[in-house]
Parts: C-alpha cells; structure tokens; sequence
C-alpha cells in the first residue's frame, strides 16, 4: 500500500470534520492499514483530539495527535495571540512528517474552514500544499453547498482542486436541495469526487460504514 497523506478540511467550522477523521482512521484500522490521524492544531477545547486518539485505540498520544492546542474557542491564530504563543508552518510540516514513513495512510484534520488562520501566515491551504497531500473537503448537504463547495475548489491550487474529493454530509433534516446539490455539483467538479455520507445515527451505522468504506477505495487509489 503507498503512503498516503490526506488533509480533512470544510467549508466552515462545525460541519463534521472530526467524524470523518475518525471513521476513516477506524476504517484503515479496521482493513489492516497503519493509519496515524492528527489534529495538528486545535483552539477552544481538545474534544476533537480526544476522538480521533479513541479511533486510533491509542496508537498516538493526545500530545502526538494534537501538539498545539489553545485554549480561547477562536481562530487557532488569535487563540495562541492570547497566550503569547506561536504556531508555525515548518514546525507543523515537520511534526507531521515524522508520522508519514511509519503508516500507510496519515489523516491530518485542520481547524476551522479551508483559509481559516491556523498560525502566523499559513492556513490549511498551506498546510496541504507543504505535504502534497490529498484533500478531502466536507461540506453539508444543504442549500448553499454549491456554492460553499466551489469556493474552496477555487481558493486551492489547480493540481489539489483536481484532486480533491468533496464529502457532501446529509443533514438531520435535509432541504429541497439536498437530493439535487451533488448532481449539480458535478457538472463543476468531477462527479467520481463527489461521495455523499449519510447522517450518523444509532440505527444507519452499517449506511455509513459503506459509505466511508467506498470513500476510503477512492483515496487509496488517488
């Protein structure tokens, strides 16, 4: 299996990023891969670190899942503003690569939407570009996903654009748009990039394994 290195970013804050870091790292698990996943940087609480050290069974402290955390819940570059403190590309690079040679597929989960300020002068549109990585861009599956999609497909380099596979996630109450958005979508990206994931509740967890499942075939063949 090739290394692989795959950057989870959004459309915004709060739209499942977190989820399917940990579905994905539970599945590479799950399937026999050595999967390492990584929230470089995180502000306002370490939830999400903490999940992602749960689906890796503890393969990685929560110090090597997320070395750099603040505490103020605001942009990661404001937060580290207000304790003095300072995150920087090349330690993130850096720390991220000492990971990718010891796994087969590394999961890194930036904060916040795709040019949302992780440090002083980068985002996670840096981050990708520095480690060539894969992007993964996760979007609601609601009225505005076009839209919200294309932007960030537009803010990334041509050759990360081409690349990118965007996960529309289905909502707890879908709107009239949900069933048509990935089509749409489509005729902007290519539709082979579009995965849809259901919403994740207690009776369709069998629905949303296969759904990461057939994500997951996809990345490794990228």
């Amino acid at each position: 299996m090739p290394h692989q290195i795959i950057f989870i970013t959004s459309t915004d804050t709060g739209v499942g990023k977190t989820v399917l870091t940990a579905l994905l790292a539970r599945h590479f698990r799950d399937s026999g891969a050595t999967v390492a996943a990584l929230k470089p940087v995180c502000s306002g609480g370490r939830d999400d670190a903490r999940r992602l050290h749960a689906a890796l069974a503890g393969s990685l402290t929560l110090d090597e899942i997320n070395p750099w955390h603040f505490r103020a819940p605001l942009a990661p570059l404001l937060a580290a503003r207000r304790e003095g403190k300072r995150a920087r590309l090349a330690g993130i690079v850096a720390h991220a690569k000492k990971f990718r040679d010891g796994c087969d597929v590394l999961l890194i989960e930036g904060a916040g939407g795709l040019l949302s300020p992780l440090g002083e002068g980068f985002d996670s549109r840096a981050l990708i570009a520095a480690l060539r990585a894969t992007p993964v861009i996760v979007c609601p599956n609601r009225l505005g996903a076009v839209n919200q999609a294309r932007l960030v497909l537009a803010a990334l380099a041509p050759a990360a654009a081409r690349a990118a596979r965007v996960v529309l996630v289905s909502q707890r109450r879908p709107d009239v748009s949900s069933p048509t958005n990935a089509r749409l979508l489509g005729e902007f990206h290519d539709p082979a990039r579009i995965h849809p994931l259901p919403w994740l509740t207690s009776s369709n967890g069998a629905q949303v394994r296969r759904a990461v499942a057939a994500l997951g075939k996809f990345l490794l063949a990228a």
